[in-house]
């Protein structure tokens, strides 16, 4: 059974397209949150043309981000998530596997995303991993999500090479 056609971006044209994103290890083995995935991890999003990866925190089993298309409003999602998924698991060959999938949210509003910002920086400690959000080393936001909107909050995790001011 085919899956059903997505339904176009329909937010005012000066508004950013931003996604919130989820996608999982299967069966939810806790693989991810070490310096060899995360390396591959930053590589792969270095390597999107198409998006802006503005915020994501890698945890032991799963992944949330916020992206931004580049250039499309209507790029495909899934896309995306594809190659993140591919890029970061090549140099793993089959030790794991990714869930098929994922889980993705159109945002429609500024508090949407901060509330989404919020939730992906506090992942870690919501999970019991870390007492303070910012002594997780897996995570990072692009520059404009930490000074526009969340001006409050640390700006960078483990990645201060993404700082563009």
């Amino acid at each position: 059974m085919a899956r059903p056609r997505r339904i176009p971006v329909l937010l005012p044209l000066d508004r950013r397209v931003t996604w919130f994103l989820t996608f999982c290890v299967r069966p939810r083995r806790p693989v991810l949150a070490c310096a060899e995935v995360w390396a591959a991890w930053c590589g792969a999003v270095e390597r999107l043309s198409e998006w802006q990866v503005a915020a994501a925190v890698v945890m032991p089993d799963h992944v949330h981000l916020l992206a931004r298309p580049l250039c499309e409003r209507d790029q495909p999602v899934g896309n995306l998530v594809g190659a993140l998924k591919r890029w970061t698991r090549a140099p793993f060959g089959d030790r794991w596997q990714w869930q098929v999938g994922s889980f993705d949210r159109l945002l429609r509003s500024d508090e949407s995303a901060q509330q989404k910002w919020l939730y992906i920086w506090q992942n870690p400690v919501s999970a019991g991993l870390v007492a303070e959000a910012e002594d997780w080393p897996y995570w990072f936001a692009e520059a404009d999500i930490a000074l526009e909107k969340f001006r409050a909050l640390p700006l960078l995790g483990g990645r201060s090479d993404l700082l563009n001011l």
